[in-house]
């Protein structure tokens, strides 16, 4: 046994040199603060074996496929994109702890992503030398039927739980989010939402505990972190405040049958007539149904779709529809009666395959830019039909405009309750999107598309301030570029956009958890300076 540890000690020693010296040659600026940072990592795993499959180097031979794994906007995946300087893939929480304790120490900065589907690739890119944890591996489901609950670690995707949960029971769900390679970790913490928010509001509204490492390494769960941290990262965007590696979630019940459907438009006249009354109708109608608004290109024609979901069946979804909305002119040869579960499929669109697809990984091949507004009026006529004219122009190829309701749970839930504040009086939320292929300076006319459309929406959407939902990120509602100004000072431009009042109790949080600022991107929450806390 003695010698074992021997020839392990030995065969760790050289690993760690092999690193630094790989390490030497890709790292010019605060070479020793990383080469530090990098032993002291190392020491603490101990084996050699964990540090090769927990420390990419750039000179590694994986170092770019690990990179590449999870980011989900080819708009930060060019060669002029910012690199790591490495990258760490834990296997286990204690490895996250050991990250954590080692940048501290020796002042490295440190991006943490789970899915990669930031909207601005924060959690991956940054124009100052950082270390990316990558999340991938702590990817455990635990399922416990009997109380309801789950526990999920945070580099599990909104899929994976979804097929866990799909095939334990048909009539147990958690209400997240349509699209099922997103992680968790971020989308929990930014709040998350699917096709059960007017039934069930947020996924946040449904974490019932978290298990963390905060700036000083220590693994808190609700009772040690307290109730003011708990409330933060269930909507305030978790990396602003510490690691999660885990949630604890309540699940609902959802019937053993339910509808999907869809109804197309192509005429223009026809659609706006069925959006006008969609705004009236939408966020009143029954919570159980679910009927969102997508405006984009379809062969060079402009298409409105309008798919839904019913928590019931055929019959009683025409009954209701007939009576509440008959000018979306459902019929039933629309709908189609399946389990929660297969709707998770169809909504995906992932086309008529097993639900097991549904824990797939993949990549996405479109790089995109977005914007978002909440609308709390009715929107004239003739401002869809900017927006309908403006999807017919030649960069606007692969856009789509979505409008989501609100309403139902959404508006009974008060805005403080959690970070995410848009509920009540809010009737929808639009999404502005555009993809294109390519990059360079290709990629200007697309994101020029998307700022003219929002521009144009300013008058007839919510203000004071006008609205942003921090999972729909958006760098051009500012960052911090430092000046005479504080960060604070600065951060309030957007986080007021994303939070509301709920920003200033968001400061507050990060002055007593992070008051150094550990957890930090180009959007975190700020804390108060010294001066400010005295």
């Amino acid at each position: 046994m003695k010698l074992q540890t021997f020839f392990s000690t030995i065969l760790l020693f050289f690993t760690t040199i092999f690193l630094l010296l790989s390490l030497s040659h890709s790292v010019s600026a605060n070479q020793s603060n990383h080469t530090g940072f990098l032993q002291c990592l190392s020491l603490r795993l101990n084996d050699s074996n964990i540090v090769s499959k927990v420390i990419h180097t750039p000179n590694d031979s994986s170092f770019s496929s690990v990179l590449s794994l999870t980011i989900q906007n080819p708009r930060f995946s060019s060669p002029g994109t910012p690199k790591p300087v490495l990258i760490l893939t834990p296997v286990q929480p204690s490895h996250v702890q050991s990250a954590v304790k080692c940048a501290r120490r020796f002042g490295i900065h440190i991006r943490t992503r789970s899915g990669g589907h930031d909207y601005e690739g924060l959690s991956y890119a940054t124009h100052k030398p950082f270390v990316i944890l990558d999340l991938t591996n702590l990817r455990s489901i635990t399922v416990d039927v009997d109380n309801r609950s789950v526990w999920v670690q945070t580099g599990a995707t909104i899929g994976e739980l979804y097929y866990e949960l799909g095939k334990m029971n048909k009539t147990l769900t958690f209400p997240a989010g349509v699209c099922p390679t997103v992680g968790v970790g971020g989308h929990f913490s930014g709040g998350g939402y699917g096709t059960l928010l007017r039934k069930h509001g947020l996924a946040a509204d449904h974490v019932i505990d978290a298990r963390v490492v905060d700036a000083r390494g220590r693994v808190l769960e609700r009772r040690e972190m307290g109730e003011d941290f708990f409330w933060a990262i269930r909507g305030g965007g978790g990396s602003s405040f510490c690691v999660v590696l885990s949630w604890k979630i309540g699940l609902v019940d959802v019937p053993s049958t339910v509808t999907v459907f869809n109804v197309t438009e192509f005429e223009e006249q026809s659609a706006l007539k069925i959006i006008h009354r969609w705004q009236f109708v939408s966020d009143r109608v029954s919570d159980d149904l679910f009927v969102r608004v997508m405006l984009q290109r379809y062969k060079n024609m402009v298409r409105a779709s309008f798919p839904g979901l019913y928590l019931g069946s055929v019959k009683s979804l025409l009954e209701l529809v007939n009576r509440e909305f008959p000018e979306l002119g459902l019929e039933e040869k629309d709908c189609k009666e399946m389990s929660w579960i297969e709707s998770v499929v169809w909504f995906a669109e992932l086309g008529d395959v097993p639900i097991d697809n549904l824990g797939k990984r993949a990549r996405a091949s479109l790089a995109f830019k977005a914007k978002s507004d909440f609308v709390q009026e009715p929107i004239p006529e003739t401002a869809i039909s900017n927006m309908w004219r403006r999807l017919q122009a030649p960069e606007a190829e692969h856009a789509q405009l979505i409008f989501t309701p609100f309403g139902g749970r959404m508006s009974e839930i008060g805005e403080y309750e959690t970070p995410f504040p848009h509920r009540e009086g809010n009737m929808y939320e639009i999404q502005y999107l555009n993809y294109w292929r390519g990059g360079g300076e290709e990629k200007e006319k697309y994101m020029r598309w998307v700022e003219r459309v929002y521009d144009e929406m300013s008058e007839f959407v919510a203000s004071s301030p006008r609205g942003a939902y921090i999972n729909l990120r958006d760098l051009d509602l500012g960052i911090y570029v430092g000046g005479k100004r504080s960060k604070y000072e600065e951060g309030k431009s957007w986080g007021v956009k994303y939070f509301k009042n709920n920003f200033e109790r968001l400061v507050r949080v990060k002055t007593s958890v992070d008051p150094f600022d550990f957890f930090c991107d180009e959007q975190s929450i700020p804390p108060f300076s010294s001066v400010e806390v005295m």
